[in-house]
Protein backbone atom coordinates (compact mmCIF):
# COMPACT_ATOMS: atom_id res chain seq x y z
CA UNK A 1 0.00 0.00 0.00
CA UNK A 2 2.84 2.39 0.85
CA UNK A 3 4.47 1.60 -2.50
CA UNK A 4 1.16 2.25 -4.29
CA UNK A 5 0.76 5.63 -2.58
CA UNK A 6 4.33 6.54 -3.46
CA UNK A 7 3.73 5.62 -7.09
CA UNK A 8 0.54 7.67 -7.24
CA UNK A 9 2.24 10.67 -5.66
CA UNK A 10 5.01 10.45 -8.25
CA UNK A 11 2.61 10.40 -11.20
CA UNK A 12 2.68 13.49 -13.43
CA UNK A 13 -0.12 14.61 -15.78
CA UNK A 14 0.65 14.73 -19.52
CA UNK A 15 0.79 18.12 -21.25
CA UNK A 16 -1.47 18.92 -24.26
CA UNK A 17 1.41 18.60 -26.74
CA UNK A 18 2.57 15.33 -25.19
CA UNK A 19 -0.96 13.98 -25.62
CA UNK A 20 -0.99 15.18 -29.20
CA UNK A 21 2.34 13.53 -30.03
CA UNK A 22 1.27 10.18 -28.53
CA UNK A 23 -2.02 9.84 -30.39
CA UNK A 24 -2.54 6.92 -32.82
CA UNK A 25 -1.81 8.12 -36.35
CA UNK A 26 0.27 11.01 -34.99
CA UNK A 27 2.86 9.06 -32.99
CA UNK A 28 5.86 11.38 -33.17
CA UNK A 29 9.54 10.69 -32.52
CA UNK A 30 12.69 12.80 -32.35
CA UNK A 31 15.53 11.14 -34.27
CA UNK A 32 18.94 12.54 -33.24
CA UNK A 33 22.14 11.50 -35.03
CA UNK A 34 25.31 12.38 -33.13
CA UNK A 35 28.56 12.04 -35.06
CA UNK A 36 31.61 11.22 -32.91
CA UNK A 37 35.27 11.95 -33.65
CA UNK A 38 36.51 8.58 -32.36
CA UNK A 39 35.32 4.99 -32.02
CA UNK A 40 32.43 4.66 -29.58
CA UNK A 41 32.74 2.69 -26.34
CA UNK A 42 29.29 1.19 -25.52
CA UNK A 43 30.22 0.54 -21.87
CA UNK A 44 31.10 4.22 -21.36
CA UNK A 45 27.73 5.26 -22.76
CA UNK A 46 25.81 2.82 -20.57
CA UNK A 47 27.61 4.03 -17.46
CA UNK A 48 27.19 7.66 -18.45
CA UNK A 49 23.44 7.25 -19.04
CA UNK A 50 23.05 5.64 -15.61
CA UNK A 51 24.57 8.72 -13.98
CA UNK A 52 22.66 11.32 -16.01
CA UNK A 53 19.71 10.65 -18.30
CA UNK A 54 17.87 8.02 -16.26
CA UNK A 55 17.91 10.36 -13.26
CA UNK A 56 15.63 12.67 -15.21
CA UNK A 57 12.01 11.95 -14.11
CA UNK A 58 10.61 11.91 -17.65
CA UNK A 59 13.21 9.42 -18.90
CA UNK A 60 12.51 7.05 -16.05
CA UNK A 61 8.71 7.03 -16.42
CA UNK A 62 6.18 5.09 -18.46
CA UNK A 63 3.60 6.95 -20.51
CA UNK A 64 0.04 5.88 -19.77
CA UNK A 65 -1.92 7.32 -22.70
CA UNK A 66 -5.30 7.36 -20.99
CA UNK A 67 -7.11 4.56 -22.82
CA UNK A 68 -10.70 3.98 -21.74
CA UNK A 69 -11.39 7.54 -20.61
CA UNK A 70 -8.56 7.62 -18.05
CA UNK A 71 -6.32 10.66 -17.77
CA UNK A 72 -2.97 10.39 -19.49
CA UNK A 73 -0.05 10.46 -17.03
CA UNK A 74 3.60 9.66 -16.46
CA UNK A 75 4.24 6.76 -14.06
CA UNK A 76 7.74 6.44 -12.50
CA UNK A 77 9.48 3.09 -13.01
CA UNK A 78 12.86 1.45 -12.58
CA UNK A 79 15.06 1.68 -15.67
CA UNK A 80 17.56 -0.89 -16.90
CA UNK A 81 19.80 1.15 -19.18
CA UNK A 82 21.10 -1.91 -21.03
CA UNK A 83 17.58 -2.50 -22.38
CA UNK A 84 17.65 0.91 -24.04
CA UNK A 85 21.10 0.70 -25.68
CA UNK A 86 21.45 -1.17 -28.99
CA UNK A 87 24.82 -2.05 -30.55
CA UNK A 88 24.25 -3.68 -33.97
CA UNK A 89 26.90 -5.74 -35.77
CA UNK A 90 28.04 -3.76 -38.81
CA UNK A 91 30.14 -5.12 -41.66
CA UNK A 92 33.42 -3.13 -41.52
CA UNK A 93 33.80 -3.50 -45.30
CA UNK A 94 30.44 -1.88 -46.09
CA UNK A 95 30.64 -0.13 -49.47
CA UNK A 96 28.64 3.02 -48.76
CA UNK A 97 28.55 3.85 -45.01
CA UNK A 98 26.85 7.22 -45.62
CA UNK A 99 23.96 5.48 -47.37
CA UNK A 100 23.85 2.84 -44.63
CA UNK A 101 23.50 5.56 -41.97
CA UNK A 102 20.62 7.16 -43.88
CA UNK A 103 18.84 3.83 -44.26
CA UNK A 104 19.42 2.91 -40.61
CA UNK A 105 17.98 6.14 -39.24
CA UNK A 106 15.07 5.95 -41.69
CA UNK A 107 14.23 2.39 -40.68
CA UNK A 108 14.16 3.38 -37.00
CA UNK A 109 10.96 5.31 -37.69
CA UNK A 110 9.10 2.13 -38.59
CA UNK A 111 10.43 -0.12 -35.84
CA UNK A 112 7.91 -0.37 -32.96
CA UNK A 113 8.82 0.97 -29.54
CA UNK A 114 7.92 -0.86 -26.32
CA UNK A 115 5.32 1.29 -24.53
CA UNK A 116 5.85 -0.69 -21.31
CA UNK A 117 9.27 1.00 -20.90
CA UNK A 118 10.41 4.63 -20.90
CA UNK A 119 10.12 5.87 -24.48
CA UNK A 120 13.72 6.30 -25.56
CA UNK A 121 16.57 4.24 -27.01
CA UNK A 122 20.18 4.71 -28.11
CA UNK A 123 21.87 2.94 -31.04
CA UNK A 124 25.68 2.90 -31.17
CA UNK A 125 27.12 2.50 -34.68
CA UNK A 126 30.85 1.92 -34.90
CA UNK A 127 31.46 2.78 -38.55
CA UNK A 128 33.24 5.59 -40.35
CA UNK A 129 31.52 7.96 -42.78
CA UNK A 130 32.61 11.13 -44.54
CA UNK A 131 31.62 13.21 -41.50
CA UNK A 132 32.41 11.11 -38.39
CA UNK A 133 34.23 8.03 -37.05
CA UNK A 134 31.23 6.54 -35.20
CA UNK A 135 27.65 7.44 -34.29
CA UNK A 136 25.12 7.56 -31.53
CA UNK A 137 21.61 7.50 -33.01
CA UNK A 138 18.94 8.29 -30.43
CA UNK A 139 15.19 7.91 -30.72
CA UNK A 140 13.02 9.84 -28.26
CA UNK A 141 9.26 9.84 -28.23
CA UNK A 142 8.17 13.45 -28.78
CA UNK A 143 6.01 13.28 -25.67
CA UNK A 144 9.28 13.33 -23.67
CA UNK A 145 10.04 16.86 -24.74
CA UNK A 146 10.48 19.29 -27.62
CA UNK A 147 13.66 20.01 -29.55
CA UNK A 148 14.87 22.76 -27.22
CA UNK A 149 14.30 20.57 -24.15
CA UNK A 150 16.23 17.67 -25.65
CA UNK A 151 19.03 19.94 -26.86
CA UNK A 152 19.37 21.40 -23.37
CA UNK A 153 19.37 17.92 -21.85
CA UNK A 154 22.05 16.72 -24.28
CA UNK A 155 24.24 19.67 -23.35
CA UNK A 156 23.61 19.09 -19.63
CA UNK A 157 24.89 15.50 -20.05
CA UNK A 158 28.01 16.79 -21.84
CA UNK A 159 31.13 18.67 -20.83
CA UNK A 160 33.40 21.14 -22.57
CA UNK A 161 36.15 19.39 -24.51
CA UNK A 162 38.56 22.13 -23.49
CA UNK A 163 37.56 21.81 -19.80
CA UNK A 164 36.12 18.34 -18.95
CA UNK A 165 34.82 19.59 -15.60
CA UNK A 166 32.77 22.47 -17.01
CA UNK A 167 29.27 22.46 -18.45
CA UNK A 168 28.85 23.79 -22.01
CA UNK A 169 26.64 26.75 -22.85
CA UNK A 170 24.00 27.23 -25.51
CA UNK A 171 23.96 30.29 -27.74
CA UNK A 172 21.99 32.96 -25.85
CA UNK A 173 20.17 35.81 -27.61
CA UNK A 174 21.86 39.17 -27.21
CA UNK A 175 19.98 41.74 -25.16
CA UNK A 176 20.15 45.36 -26.21
CA UNK A 177 21.22 47.84 -23.55
CA UNK A 178 19.17 51.02 -23.21
CA UNK A 179 20.69 53.82 -21.13
CA UNK A 180 18.11 56.56 -21.82
CA UNK A 181 15.13 56.10 -19.49
CA UNK A 182 12.73 58.17 -21.62
CA UNK A 183 13.69 56.33 -24.77
CA UNK A 184 13.28 53.02 -22.93
CA UNK A 185 9.73 53.99 -21.91
CA UNK A 186 8.82 55.02 -25.46
CA UNK A 187 10.26 51.77 -26.82
CA UNK A 188 8.21 49.71 -24.36
CA UNK A 189 4.98 51.50 -25.26
CA UNK A 190 5.69 51.09 -28.98
CA UNK A 191 6.46 47.40 -28.43
CA UNK A 192 3.12 46.86 -26.64
CA UNK A 193 1.23 48.59 -29.48
CA UNK A 194 2.98 46.45 -32.09
CA UNK A 195 2.38 43.33 -30.00
CA UNK A 196 -1.36 44.00 -29.78
CA UNK A 197 -1.75 44.86 -33.46
CA UNK A 198 0.35 41.93 -34.69
CA UNK A 199 -1.44 39.51 -32.37
CA UNK A 200 -4.87 40.57 -33.66
CA UNK A 201 -3.82 40.23 -37.31
CA UNK A 202 -1.85 36.99 -36.96
CA UNK A 203 -4.44 35.20 -34.78
CA UNK A 204 -7.20 36.26 -37.21
CA UNK A 205 -5.14 34.89 -40.13
CA UNK A 206 -4.43 31.71 -38.15
CA UNK A 207 -8.16 31.08 -37.63
CA UNK A 208 -8.86 31.80 -41.30
CA UNK A 209 -6.27 29.22 -42.33
CA UNK A 210 -7.88 26.61 -40.05
CA UNK A 211 -11.15 27.13 -41.92
CA UNK A 212 -9.58 27.20 -45.38
CA UNK A 213 -8.50 24.49 -47.78
CA UNK A 214 -5.03 22.93 -47.77
CA UNK A 215 -2.10 24.25 -49.80
CA UNK A 216 -2.35 24.04 -53.57
CA UNK A 217 -1.14 20.85 -55.25
CA UNK A 218 2.59 20.97 -55.98
CA UNK A 219 5.34 18.34 -56.24
CA UNK A 220 5.53 18.76 -52.44
CA UNK A 221 1.82 18.06 -51.92
CA UNK A 222 0.70 15.39 -54.37
CA UNK A 223 -0.75 12.83 -51.95
CA UNK A 224 -3.80 12.95 -49.69
CA UNK A 225 -2.80 13.99 -46.18
CA UNK A 226 -4.01 10.70 -44.71
CA UNK A 227 -1.40 8.76 -46.71
CA UNK A 228 1.63 11.02 -46.15
CA UNK A 229 4.44 9.34 -44.21
CA UNK A 230 8.08 10.32 -43.73
CA UNK A 231 10.22 7.37 -44.79
CA UNK A 232 13.62 8.87 -45.59
CA UNK A 233 15.97 11.05 -43.54
CA UNK A 234 19.10 12.70 -44.94
CA UNK A 235 21.41 15.38 -43.60
CA UNK A 236 24.12 17.67 -44.91
CA UNK A 237 26.84 19.47 -42.94
CA UNK A 238 27.66 23.00 -44.13
CA UNK A 239 29.67 25.93 -42.75
CA UNK A 240 28.14 28.29 -40.18
CA UNK A 241 30.73 30.86 -41.25
CA UNK A 242 29.05 31.02 -44.69
CA UNK A 243 25.74 31.80 -43.00
CA UNK A 244 27.36 34.49 -40.84
CA UNK A 245 28.91 36.18 -43.90
CA UNK A 246 25.41 36.65 -45.32
CA UNK A 247 24.03 37.60 -41.89
CA UNK A 248 26.60 40.35 -41.37
CA UNK A 249 26.26 41.71 -44.91
CA UNK A 250 22.46 41.93 -44.57
CA UNK A 251 22.50 43.01 -40.88
CA UNK A 252 20.04 40.24 -40.04
CA UNK A 253 19.97 37.13 -37.86
CA UNK A 254 21.20 33.61 -38.52
CA UNK A 255 17.58 32.45 -38.39
CA UNK A 256 16.59 34.97 -41.09
CA UNK A 257 19.30 33.63 -43.38
CA UNK A 258 18.32 30.00 -42.68
CA UNK A 259 14.64 30.59 -43.52
CA UNK A 260 15.65 32.59 -46.60
CA UNK A 261 17.94 29.74 -47.71
CA UNK A 262 15.10 27.20 -47.34
CA UNK A 263 12.69 29.40 -49.32
CA UNK A 264 15.24 29.94 -52.09
CA UNK A 265 16.07 26.23 -52.26
CA UNK A 266 12.41 25.22 -52.42
CA UNK A 267 11.75 27.83 -55.11
CA UNK A 268 14.63 26.54 -57.24
CA UNK A 269 13.50 22.94 -56.73
CA UNK A 270 9.88 23.62 -57.71
CA UNK A 271 10.90 25.82 -60.63
CA UNK A 272 13.04 23.01 -62.03
CA UNK A 273 10.20 20.51 -61.52
CA UNK A 274 7.73 22.72 -63.40
CA UNK A 275 10.21 23.48 -66.21
CA UNK A 276 10.73 19.75 -66.82
CA UNK A 277 6.99 18.97 -66.73
CA UNK A 278 5.73 17.78 -70.13
CA UNK A 279 2.04 17.58 -69.20
CA UNK A 280 0.58 21.03 -69.91
CA UNK A 281 -2.16 20.53 -67.29
CA UNK A 282 0.44 20.00 -64.55
CA UNK A 283 2.84 22.67 -65.77
CA UNK A 284 2.56 25.73 -63.53
CA UNK A 285 4.34 28.94 -62.68
CA UNK A 286 5.85 29.64 -59.28
CA UNK A 287 3.87 32.90 -59.19
CA UNK A 288 0.69 30.80 -58.88
CA UNK A 289 2.01 28.67 -56.01
CA UNK A 290 0.91 29.39 -52.45
CA UNK A 291 2.61 27.33 -49.74
CA UNK A 292 2.65 27.53 -45.94
CA UNK A 293 5.01 26.20 -43.30
CA UNK A 294 4.42 25.36 -39.65
CA UNK A 295 7.17 26.84 -37.47
CA UNK A 296 7.54 25.90 -33.79
CA UNK A 297 8.35 28.50 -31.12
CA UNK A 298 9.92 27.86 -27.72
CA UNK A 299 7.59 29.29 -25.01
CA UNK A 300 9.68 28.62 -21.93
CA UNK A 301 11.97 31.12 -20.33
CA UNK A 302 15.66 30.37 -20.82
CA UNK A 303 16.48 27.54 -18.40
CA UNK A 304 20.08 27.30 -17.29
CA UNK A 305 22.03 24.19 -18.24
CA UNK A 306 23.27 24.07 -14.65
CA UNK A 307 19.67 23.60 -13.45
CA UNK A 308 19.19 20.55 -15.67
CA UNK A 309 22.52 19.06 -14.63
CA UNK A 310 21.62 19.55 -10.97
CA UNK A 311 18.18 18.06 -11.54
CA UNK A 312 19.72 14.84 -12.91
CA UNK A 313 22.37 14.74 -10.20
CA UNK A 314 19.85 15.15 -7.37
CA UNK A 315 16.94 13.33 -9.07
CA UNK A 316 14.79 16.39 -8.47
CA UNK A 317 11.80 17.53 -10.51
CA UNK A 318 11.53 20.59 -12.71
CA UNK A 319 9.32 22.00 -15.43
CA UNK A 320 9.93 19.92 -18.50
CA UNK A 321 8.31 18.66 -21.65
CA UNK A 322 6.68 20.21 -24.70
CA UNK A 323 6.38 23.90 -23.94
CA UNK A 324 6.04 25.02 -27.54
CA UNK A 325 3.66 27.02 -29.66
CA UNK A 326 3.47 27.16 -33.42
CA UNK A 327 2.72 29.63 -36.18
CA UNK A 328 1.97 29.34 -39.87
CA UNK A 329 4.09 31.38 -42.26
CA UNK A 330 3.56 31.90 -46.01
CA UNK A 331 6.56 30.73 -48.01
CA UNK A 332 7.92 33.06 -50.69
CA UNK A 333 7.95 30.87 -53.82
CA UNK A 334 9.28 33.00 -56.66
CA UNK A 335 12.13 32.98 -59.17
CA UNK A 336 13.97 36.02 -57.84
CA UNK A 337 16.89 37.65 -59.60
CA UNK A 338 17.87 39.25 -56.30
CA UNK A 339 18.80 36.30 -54.07
CA UNK A 340 18.59 38.53 -50.97
CA UNK A 341 14.85 39.00 -51.49
CA UNK A 342 14.22 35.56 -49.95
CA UNK A 343 15.97 36.70 -46.76
CA UNK A 344 14.13 40.03 -46.65
CA UNK A 345 10.79 38.25 -46.99
CA UNK A 346 11.76 35.78 -44.28
CA UNK A 347 12.79 38.57 -41.90
CA UNK A 348 9.58 40.53 -42.47
CA UNK A 349 7.27 37.64 -41.69
CA UNK A 350 9.34 36.18 -38.82
CA UNK A 351 9.72 39.56 -37.10
CA UNK A 352 5.96 40.00 -37.21
CA UNK A 353 5.40 36.51 -35.76
CA UNK A 354 7.96 37.06 -32.98
CA UNK A 355 6.24 40.26 -31.87
CA UNK A 356 2.84 38.60 -31.52
CA UNK A 357 1.10 36.18 -29.19
CA UNK A 358 0.22 33.73 -31.97
CA UNK A 359 2.58 31.02 -30.61
CA UNK A 360 1.02 31.33 -27.15
CA UNK A 361 -2.48 31.38 -28.65
CA UNK A 362 -1.84 28.12 -30.51
CA UNK A 363 -0.59 26.45 -27.33
CA UNK A 364 -3.58 27.67 -25.31
CA UNK A 365 -5.93 26.52 -28.08
CA UNK A 366 -4.63 22.96 -27.78
CA UNK A 367 -4.80 23.08 -24.00
CA UNK A 368 -8.37 24.40 -23.98
CA UNK A 369 -9.43 21.74 -26.49
CA UNK A 370 -8.42 19.02 -24.02
CA UNK A 371 -9.93 20.76 -21.00
CA UNK A 372 -13.25 21.65 -22.65
CA UNK A 373 -13.93 18.27 -24.25
CA UNK A 374 -12.50 16.22 -21.37
CA UNK A 375 -10.05 13.33 -21.50
CA UNK A 376 -12.29 11.13 -23.64
CA UNK A 377 -13.79 13.57 -26.15
CA UNK A 378 -10.73 15.79 -26.02
CA UNK A 379 -8.57 13.15 -27.69
CA UNK A 380 -10.67 13.12 -30.87
CA UNK A 381 -11.09 16.90 -30.80
CA UNK A 382 -7.32 17.27 -30.39
CA UNK A 383 -6.70 14.95 -33.31
CA UNK A 384 -9.14 16.84 -35.54
CA UNK A 385 -7.51 20.15 -34.63
CA UNK A 386 -4.01 18.78 -35.32
CA UNK A 387 -5.01 17.39 -38.70
CA UNK A 388 -6.50 20.77 -39.63
CA UNK A 389 -3.32 22.59 -38.63
CA UNK A 390 -0.80 20.28 -40.28
CA UNK A 391 -3.15 19.46 -43.16
CA UNK A 392 -3.21 23.09 -44.24
CA UNK A 393 0.53 23.43 -44.58
CA UNK A 394 3.17 21.94 -46.84
CA UNK A 395 6.22 21.64 -44.61
CA UNK A 396 7.38 21.86 -41.02
CA UNK A 397 10.37 24.11 -40.41
CA UNK A 398 12.40 23.92 -37.21
CA UNK A 399 15.67 25.53 -36.17
CA UNK A 400 17.53 24.78 -32.92
CA UNK A 401 20.82 26.44 -31.96
CA UNK A 402 23.38 24.16 -30.36
CA UNK A 403 26.61 24.80 -28.40
CA UNK A 404 29.09 27.30 -29.82
CA UNK A 405 32.04 25.32 -28.38
CA UNK A 406 33.14 21.72 -28.82
CA UNK A 407 31.66 19.29 -26.31
CA UNK A 408 32.21 15.67 -25.30
CA UNK A 409 29.47 13.21 -24.36
CA UNK A 410 30.68 10.62 -21.84
CA UNK A 411 34.28 11.28 -22.89
CA UNK A 412 33.41 11.01 -26.61
CA UNK A 413 34.16 14.18 -28.55
CA UNK A 414 31.22 15.21 -30.75
CA UNK A 415 31.80 16.06 -34.40
CA UNK A 416 28.23 17.17 -35.19
CA UNK A 417 24.64 16.25 -34.55
CA UNK A 418 21.56 16.21 -36.77
CA UNK A 419 17.96 16.05 -35.62
CA UNK A 420 14.57 15.47 -37.16
CA UNK A 421 11.06 14.42 -36.23
CA UNK A 422 8.73 11.78 -37.62
CA UNK A 423 5.02 11.12 -37.38
CA UNK A 424 3.62 14.34 -38.84
CA UNK A 425 1.35 14.13 -41.92
CA UNK A 426 3.76 16.16 -44.05
CA UNK A 427 5.75 15.25 -47.12
CA UNK A 428 8.70 17.40 -46.01
CA UNK A 429 10.20 18.40 -42.68
CA UNK A 430 13.23 20.69 -42.61
CA UNK A 431 15.15 20.71 -39.34
CA UNK A 432 18.24 22.90 -38.92
CA UNK A 433 20.74 22.60 -36.06
CA UNK A 434 24.00 24.40 -35.40
CA UNK A 435 27.11 23.22 -33.59
CA UNK A 436 30.36 25.20 -33.17
CA UNK A 437 31.14 26.32 -36.76
CA UNK A 438 28.73 23.94 -38.51
CA UNK A 439 25.13 24.03 -39.67
CA UNK A 440 23.39 20.71 -40.22
CA UNK A 441 20.45 20.54 -42.62
CA UNK A 442 18.22 17.52 -41.96
CA UNK A 443 15.41 16.65 -44.36
CA UNK A 444 12.65 14.16 -43.62
CA UNK A 445 10.68 13.28 -46.74
CA UNK A 446 8.03 10.99 -48.14
CA UNK A 447 9.85 9.35 -51.07
CA UNK A 448 6.60 8.91 -52.99
CA UNK A 449 6.30 12.70 -53.11
CA UNK A 450 9.97 13.78 -53.06
CA UNK A 451 11.98 10.91 -54.60
CA UNK A 452 15.14 13.04 -54.81
CA UNK A 453 15.76 14.55 -51.33
CA UNK A 454 19.49 14.95 -52.01
CA UNK A 455 18.65 17.08 -55.04
CA UNK A 456 16.36 19.27 -52.93
CA UNK A 457 19.12 19.64 -50.33
CA UNK A 458 21.58 20.57 -53.11
CA UNK A 459 19.31 23.44 -54.12
CA UNK A 460 19.29 24.77 -50.54
CA UNK A 461 23.08 24.58 -50.27
CA UNK A 462 23.51 26.19 -53.69
CA UNK A 463 21.13 28.98 -52.66
CA UNK A 464 23.32 29.69 -49.62
CA UNK A 465 26.43 29.78 -51.79
CA UNK A 466 24.72 32.28 -54.11
CA UNK A 467 23.84 34.39 -51.07
CA UNK A 468 27.41 34.20 -49.82
CA UNK A 469 28.84 35.28 -53.20
CA UNK A 470 26.36 38.16 -53.40
CA UNK A 471 27.22 39.18 -49.81
CA UNK A 472 30.96 39.20 -50.57
CA UNK A 473 30.33 41.31 -53.67
CA UNK A 474 28.21 43.70 -51.61
CA UNK A 475 30.92 44.05 -48.97
CA UNK A 476 33.58 44.68 -51.65
CA UNK A 477 31.41 47.33 -53.27
CA UNK A 478 30.82 49.03 -49.92
CA UNK A 479 34.56 49.13 -49.24
CA UNK A 480 35.26 50.71 -52.63
CA UNK A 481 32.72 53.49 -52.09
Amino acid sequence: MAMEKQMISGEVPVSPFSRLFSMPGLDCFNIVTIGLKHEANPSAFVEGLKNTLVNHPRFSSILETGIGGKKAKWIPTKVKVEDHVVVPDIDPTIENPDQFLEDYTSNMVFSPIDMSKPLWEMHILNMKTSDAESFLVARFHHSLGDGMSLMSLLVACSRKTSDPESLPTLVAPKKSKVTNVLWSLVARVWFIIRLMCNTFVEVFNFLLILCSVRDAATPLMEKPISTLSLNKFIHRVISLDDVKIVKNAMNMTVNDVIVGMVQAGLSRYLSQKYDSETNSKLKRSLENVSLRAVVFFNLRSNKKIEDLAEMMAKRSTSRWGNSIGYVMIPLWMRSENDIFEYIRRAKTIMDRKKISLEPLFSYVLLKLTVEIFGSKGGKQALRNLAMRIFGRSTIILSNVAGPSEEISLFEHQISYFAASISGFPQALIVHITSYVNKVIINLGVDLDVIPDPHHLCDHMVEALQMMKSAAEEKCSADLNV
